[in-house]
């Protein structure tokens, strides 16, 4: 069963986005996939996110 996904609106500069962009395209990711990985591994590098927690079905992009 996939984790319950919520919306949300993010305001992000340009320059920010754009980076974020060639990133997820280098990753053969979409951009949210992609800012949605960078997340989850600031908290995971922060203890801020629990073990299990929020975990993608998968991290491989060739899915």
């Amino acid at each position: 069963m996939a984790a319950e996904k919520k919306a949300y609106p993010l305001r992000i500069s340009a320059a920010v986005l754009d980076a974020m962009q060639r990133w997820s395209n280098d990753e053969l990711r979409s951009l949210n996939a992609q800012i949605e990985y960078v997340l989850r591994e600031a908290l995971r590098k922060h203890s801020r996110l629990k073990p299990g927690s929020a975990e993608p079905a998968s991290d491989d992009p060739s899915e």
